[in-house]
């Protein structure tokens, strides 16, 4: 039972020297090309003064919405969130930030919307949003994709006539040993359960768990000690909180995201977990803002602190940078990425007065 904790000693004391050392970060940046974005952006992100300056692009894709990084950070991958659904592969230039395209493969499904790679870097893995089916793509050495070796197809529906008339896979969760992997399927109020095997890149189904009806679980997140999990339900405006161990999730709480006196329109998004493993953060889309909650340690129960403008409209994904110094949220439909610097005692947001122009920016990854 002490390997997680040394772990956690780890990943901190790996985090302080790294932003000791490190002044400057690279920054990926996902969109929809519908309005005027060329793809996907290359920043450099100053971790001292919270300045993003463009160095690159990769054009040529349509609404590559989300990214996922090689774990030697030498490949990008994308998918296309289109009809015909795709994942791209792009070798990475860390000092020029240059993406140059591989190859393309088919995403087995959809509108591909989340991609994620296992510990390995050889297996990536898909959720196709439109087409309610989970892919598995092999990766070889020098990034080259091959077809999806493996589709899985959920069924079933929910009581949400309008958004859960049948499955809509939102996002693929791999634990840090590498053998759990979770799948909340917006359409069927699930985070289905597999066990993965990294030698042959197969998943069989485990331990499915079900959340609140017509709640529509979205994106998902493990505790720095890995003794937690929690989903954001897009529908209700709710996070589950889950007791985690060997490939099961025991539930434990469901909170809100939003205000006691909170009447409207609520959509939520994202949720991440601060590099300290103190606070949980969520999105609320047309409410707009940032949720704070602080994370009891011993029982995983979240008691929401604080709720913060994100300076624009319909923020989907943010990010916390590996120091917890600032949050950089992507708010869609205002074409902007905002820069808040975080106070890492209280876990508040405040805004920098960093702003940057993108056209539809979706998803937002640290190297």
């Amino acid at each position: 039972m002490k390997k997680p904790f040394l772990l956690v000693v780890f990943t901190l004391s790996v985090f302080c020297s790294f932003a000791q050392s490190v002044s400057t970060l690279k920054l990926l940046v996902g969109t929809y090309t519908k309005k005027g974005s060329e793809g996907i952006y290359v920043y450099d992100f100053d971790l001292n003064t919270g300045e993003m300056k463009q160095i690159n692009k990769a054009t040529g894709i349509e609404d590559p919405s989300f990214l996922a990084i090689s774990p030697d950070k030498k490949f990008v991958y994308s998918v296309c969130e289109t009809t015909g659904g795709q994942a791209v592969s792009y070798a990475f230039d860390k000092e020029t930030g240059g993406l140059k395209e591989i190859n393309r493969v088919s995403s087995g499904g959809v509108h591909p919307c989340h991609i994620t790679i296992d510990n390995t870097g050889k297996w990536i893995m898909i959720g196709n949003y439109t087409g309610g089916s989970l892919s598995v793509i092999p990766v070889s050495e020098n990034g080259v994709l091959s077809e999806p070796i493996q589709t899985i197809q959920h069924t079933g529906k929910g009581p949400n006539k309008e958004r859960q008339e049948k499955p809509h896979v939102h996002s693929v969760n791999i634990s840090a040993n590498n053998k759990d992997v979770f799948v909340p399927d917006l359409g069927i109020d699930e985070v289905v359960a597999y066990r993965f095997d990294e030698a042959s890149g197969k998943l069989v189904e485990g331990n499915t768990k079900k959340v609140s009806s017509g709640s529509g679980p979205r994106h998902f997140t493990f505790s720095l000690d890995g003794k937690f999990a929690y989903v954001i339900q897009e529908l209700t405006g709710k996070v589950s909180g889950f007791k985690y161990t060997d490939g099961n999730l025991e539930f434990i709480e469901e909170v809100s995201t939003l205000p006691d006196n909170f009447t409207g329109k609520n959509s939520c998004a994202d949720i991440h977990i601060s590099p300290d493993g103190k606070f949980l953060y969520g999105s609320n889309r047309f409410y707009d803002t940032l949720v704070v909650f602080e994370i009891n340690q011993e029982n995983g129960k979240l008691k929401q602190k604080s709720q913060h403008s994100v300076l624009g409209k319909t923020p989907r994904n943010f990010v916390i940078d590996p120091s917890g110094k600032f949050v950089l949220v992507a708010n869609q439909d205002s074409d902007n990425i905002v820069v808040f610097k975080r106070n890492s005692k209280t876990g508040k947001i405040s805004p920098t007065g960093k702003e940057y122009k993108v056209s539809m920016p979706v998803c937002l990854k640290f190297l």
